[in-house]
């Protein structure tokens, strides 16, 4: 009988990568009875091709899940978990970082424990690049702001779901990179039982991985995204309050002694009651954007 789990792994551009890892990702799939679905998300190197050779010359019947189009990293993983039947489904990487004993150690883990998500963690290995590791540090520290947060690693790639309950919440993640911050803080935000277990990583295959301007844009953007989606008024009252008190007491002074208000504290003021109500406003679109 064949085990109850899928491997997920999306692919762009990783066919000098996949040439020496995806063989072995094969064997251990085989030799386990995993099932395993590959997403080429639009790559423009021979990556799909090269999945199509593998497909044919191999006794493993593999899934091929194919975007005309880049959707990003989200949007793949997204399409290989809606492809997915079996009743777990683990997500990893193509560039080979990852241990395939690691994926043996989460479906074990996730039986015994009957998590709903069980997160590998990197905790003490050295991040991929000093600006990889600070907009990592940045997210997890917002993330804690707005929940109680337990889980250290919370963009880690290799996870391990519950088939059916992470397909409910597709829907309110991003096709970005954002994707695996966003669906580990949805099944925290939900009181679903997420846990933890320390993995190993290695350095890629082949190429590296490419960080500038673009990977510090998306950071920013990814810390909006999880403020807007989980707990805006956190973030909007207390400043909020801060804007509107400071006004009080500025404005305070002129007033007693019969100045009027100062243009400075009417500015403060009005700045604390806007900054209100947007609160207000993305409280209620998270609100809806939750209950889609």
């Amino acid at each position: 009988m064949p085990n109850n789990l899928t491997i997920v792994i999306p692919a762009y551009n990783e066919e000098e990568c996949l040439k020496e890892f995806f063989p072995e990702v094969m064997k251990h799939c085989e030799r386990k009875t995993y099932k395993l679905i590959v997403v080429n998300d639009g790559s423009s190197d021979g990556t799909l091709d090269l999945l199509k050779d593998f497909q044919e010359k191999s006794s493993l019947d593999f899934e091929i899940v194919n975007h005309k189009v880049n959707r990003g990293y989200g949007g793949a993983l997204k399409s290989g978990i809606e492809a997915s039947v079996t009743e777990f489904v683990i997500t990893i990487d193509a560039d080979g970082q990852h241990y395939l004993e690691d994926v043996d150690k989460l479906f074990k883990k996730i039986k015994d424990t009957e998590a709903d998500l069980i997160v590998g963690s990197r905790k003490g290995q050295s991040s991929a690049s000093l600006f990889r590791g600070i907009g990592k540090r940045i997210i997890r520290m917002v993330a804690k702001m707005l929940m109680k947060l337990h889980i250290y690693d919370i963009n880690s790639g290799m996870k391990i779901y519950n088939t059916d309950l992470v397909k409910q919440y597709l829907k309110l993640t991003p096709d970005t990179m954002s994707f695996s911050d966003v669906i580990t803080l949805t099944f925290v935000n939900n009181r679903h039982l997420v846990i933890e277990e320390p993995i190993r990583i290695k350095d890629r295959v082949k190429g590296a991985s490419t960080i500038g301007v673009r990977t510090a844009f998306e950071t920013v953007m990814e810390i909006i995204n999880i403020i807007i989606l989980f707990n805006p008024a956190r973030i909007f009252l207390p400043i909020s309050a801060f804007f509107f008190v400071f006004g009080v007491v500025w404005g305070a002074n002129f007033f007693f002694q019969g100045k009027g208000i100062s243009i400075g504290a009417s500015t403060l003021i009005l700045t604390g009651l806007i900054i209100f109500l947007l609160g207000l406003i993305a409280e209620q679109l998270s609100a809806v954007r939750k209950n889609l």
